[in-house]
């Protein structure tokens, strides 16, 4: 059937659409066949008035044309075992050379985190070096202020011993210039 179907589709676009135009101007009956092809006639049916009517008889098909559907068909080559083979053997290889691309492109990504790595942690050394000197610089700066505020206090009392002794010394010359 879907031979037959095919068939049809086929013959319907090697009908004349010429030959159906001019049927239809000259409604001539000839024969009462408007065309016939090996395996399909087409007869005009009563004009309708919707417009002209054909009927489509589909012969059953011959030898003939059986014969030239078979030899339309592209024929599949045989595939041999070592073709197989072969081909199995290619897929294998290209496998494998996607399987080493995909390693490599690995081991580069890793030598590049390494790298980074090592440059962070270097990074981060570096900076603990750093912090701990500005902290030792600070602390040094903060024993140099507290040791010369605790110099300047010290200066001060013994300022303030002298000034209490001549005090005390005017006070005793005092003392005895009234007694």
């Amino acid at each position: 059937m879907a031979k037959t179907a095919m068939a049809y589709k086929e013959k319907m676009k090697e009908l004349s659409v010429l030959s159906l135009i001019c049927s239809c101007f000259y409604p001539e009956h000839r024969n009462n066949l408007v065309c016939e092809f090996e395996d399909m006639e087409v007869k005009p049916i009563n004009k309708r008035a919707s417009g002209q009517a054909f009927e489509v008889i589909l012969k059953p098909p011959s030898p003939v044309s059986e014969v030239a559907h078979n030899l339309s068909a592209p024929k599949k080559r045989d595939i041999s075992l070592e073709d197989i083979q072969k081909k199995l053997e290619a897929a294998e290889d290209r496998r494998r050379s996607q399987e080493a691309q995909i390693l490599k492109a690995l081991a580069e990504k890793r030598e590049h985190e390494r790298d980074v790595l090592l440059k962070a942690l270097e990074e981060n050394s570096n900076f603990s070096k750093m912090a701990e000197e500005k902290l030792t610089m600070k602390m040094e700066q903060i024993k140099e202020n507290r040791e010369a505020y605790l110099a300047a206090l010290l200066e001060r009392l013994q300022e303030k011993e002298r000034h209490a002794a001549v005090v005390r010394r005017n006070k005793e010359l005092m003392e005895e210039l009234s007694a």
